[in-house]
């Protein structure tokens, strides 16, 4: 099973870096270009423990929904979330906060399977990896951006 391990430093609390994780409304602000919109469950807001959330998006060409639950949640040190409907086989994301000096460190794992055997093994190797790696990276980026300016005060004052 795949697993895409990423860090981000963020010069800000925990606490605050935790919750805009959770936000409903900057998801759909950092994924803009995909034009991801909240279309059940939790739709705006902070999303909590055995909530879902239903996200419909254009990815690889192709409208897609993927439905997923926060199926674990310790605040402020970590939440998973996994889907519960969707196009992979399985897909988890941990995601870990510590307190550091000056700040936080996120740490993402996101664990998926694809279907169709070899054929998805192939698909993830040569493309599919790289870009949910993007996808992540740009939403841990706008994470950042977010919690170390004013902005935050959006989307979780």
């Amino acid at each position: 099973m795949p697993t895409i391990h990423l860090t981000t430093f963020v010069q800000a609390p925990m606490e605050r870096v935790f919750d805009l994780s959770r936000s409903i409304d900057l998801h759909k602000k950092s994924m803009a270009h995909t034009g991801e919109e909240a279309v059940g469950g939790t739709t705006m807001g902070l999303i909590n423990n055995q909530e879902t959330v239903t996200w419909k998006a254009k990815h690889l060409g192709k409208t897609r929904i993927l439905k997923s639950k926060i199926t674990e949640m310790k605040k402020p040190l970590l939440f998973t979330d996994e889907m519960a409907e969707g196009d992979f086989r399985s897909m988890k994301h941990d995601h870990h906060f510590k307190s550091v000096d000056n700040g936080t460190l996120m740490i993402d794992y996101l664990h998926y399977e694809m279907p169709y055997g070899f054929i998805g093994r192939l698909v993830d190797q040569f493309y599919l990896n790289k870009y949910l790696t993007r996808l992540l990276e740009t939403r841990n980026s706008a994470i950042k951006k977010c919690a170390e300016t004013d902005q935050w005060k959006r989307f979780i004052g």
